[in-house]
């Protein structure tokens, strides 16, 4: 299977990827939710190319995940859509994920503080039902009723 047939399965994880699975998307998502919002500024931050982050930023707009906005004739703001803020548990999970077995020791490089409560929290992922925490060997994927049999490439 080619990486431009992978949108088409019927996988959500595979159809997000389709659309946010690569690096730079991420990075531009993740200064886009530490405020990030012009061009030049999320170009000078990543150190990508102009022509590579105007495809992102593109894809981004079409996929509704994020608004552009003119702020002067010719010149864009690029914010966060509803859309674009659910993925904030995604990038949640990266972080928890890159702190607990990337860190090398150091310690997390950004910590997370909670408005509500006042402390530094780290991301967990729990429950909808019982608020409980979720671990693999808990949970049982069924068929939805989104489930269609999976039709082979090549």
């Amino acid at each position: 299977m080619k990486w431009d047939d992978i949108g088409s399965l019927n996988c959500s994880i595979a159809r997000s990827l389709a659309l946010i699975g690569d690096r730079w998307t991420l990075l531009l998502l993740r200064n886009a939710f530490l405020g990030t919002r012009r061009f030049d500024d999320f170009q000078s931050q990543l150190g990508v190319t102009r022509h590579v982050l105007a495809e992102r930023l593109k894809r981004l707009v079409e996929a509704e995940i994020l608004n552009k906005e003119a702020y002067q004739p010719n010149r864009y703001e690029y914010r966060l859509t509803t859309k674009g803020r659910a993925l904030y548990p995604v990038l949640l999970a990266l972080t928890a994920w890159g702190d607990a077995f990337l860190d090398e020791g150091a310690g997390p490089p950004i910590h997370y503080h909670h408005k509500s409560c006042g402390k530094i929290m780290t991301p967990t992922m729990s429950c909808s039902e019982c608020g409980e925490a979720i671990h693999p060997r808990d949970v049982i994927p069924m068929i939805g009723p989104g489930y269609v049999a999976e039709k082979k490439f090549g």
